[in-house]
């Protein structure tokens, strides 16, 4: 048995997906799921109930679901003892986060973090939304930080995981602003002339929100996409040369926006293309992961007064 088809089977079973995982695991669908039916075989039982959609765990599944955490949650706690981080690092908070979030809100937010809270050693690991998520269901973080929005949630048990919301963020379309000012591409454009879309790669978390914003548009928007990455600064930097439209995340474009190297896309308040999202902290819940350091303990005690009502 191999660790890799646990981490494949906890995916599943957050996701509730084979395509979903097998795209997130980074392998192809077949492939996942040999992995899948591998660990079946090892097990002697079908851990998946395949005749439901999303998937749902047998009983059997369910069972190693929950065994699944706690040895790979074992596996990560003595890599970091071997590695020397089980003592040296108790006064670190590790972090993981979004690519995204890493590079926009973190910083601002970590900041504003010591001018309250005092001084706070951290160590961030930036890494896709699913992969951050990971980190904190198999115990290699302290506290996952990412967006929420109800169209695209995070498949968190609410009884193994604490939650705060530590602020909000309009995601909209921007562009390169022409010499006068306006826009050089205005939405919704045209059935003739589709306009250039700065897009972001498959599996993406805000490639999924900004799908969910064109499904939802009140006027059918026309894009040609011609550019796609993971990242918003990716498509920051594209929209800045003028390649296209991209929707970005208010805190990547505010420097942008303030020098006006970029404008809104719209000037038609009509066609409601923002979305507000909710940049969230998570933490296991004591009981179901190892003892909280105390710095971590100290932290979530001063970040509970900004706890949404009724969280």
């Amino acid at each position: 048995m191999e660790t890799k088809w646990l981490e494949d089977f906890v995916s599943l079973a957050e996701t509730r997906s084979f395509s979903r995982s097998a795209q997130l695991r980074h392998v192809t669908q077949p492939a996942f799921s040999r992995r899948i039916q591998s660990l079946e075989a090892w097990a002697g039982a079908d851990l998946v109930d395949r005749s439901s959609y999303p998937t749902t765990l047998t009983p059997a599944g369910e069972t190693l679901y929950g065994q699944a955490l706690e040895l790979l949650q074992s596996l990560q706690n003595t890599r970091a003892m071997l590695r020397g981080h089980d003592t040296a690092g108790q006064d670190f908070i590790e972090f993981a986060v979004p690519h995204t979030l890493a590079f926009t809100f973190f910083p601002s937010w970590i900041a504003g973090l010591r001018e309250g809270f005092g001084p706070i050693k951290s160590r961030l690991k930036a890494l896709n939304v699913h992969d951050a998520a990971m980190r904190l269901v198999e115990g290699g973080c302290d506290v996952l930080i990412a967006y929420h929005h109800p169209s695209q949630p995070l498949q968190l048990d609410t009884e193994r995981y604490d939650m705060v919301v530590l602020g909000h963020e309009v995601i909209a379309p921007y562009v390169k602003p022409s010499p006068d000012g306006t826009p050089s591409y205005t939405l919704p454009g045209h059935v003739q002339r589709a306009l250039p879309y700065l897009g972001y790669a498959p599996g993406a978390y805000l490639g999924a929100v900004t799908d969910w914003i064109l499904k939802q548009a009140r006027t059918p928007i026309h894009l040609d996409r011609v550019y796609e990455t993971d990242m918003a600064e990716g498509l920051k930097v594209m929209a800045v040369e003028g390649h296209g439209i991209a929707f970005l995340p208010s805190s990547a474009v505010k420097k942008e926006l303030q020098s006006g190297q970029l404008v809104p896309a719209t000037v038609d308040p009509s066609l409601s293309l923002e979305l507000n999202m909710e940049v969230r902290a998570y933490r296991a819940k004591s009981g179901h992961r190892q003892v909280h350091k105390r710095i971590v303990q100290d932290l979530w005690h001063y970040l509970q007064p900004v706890r949404t009502a009724g969280e």
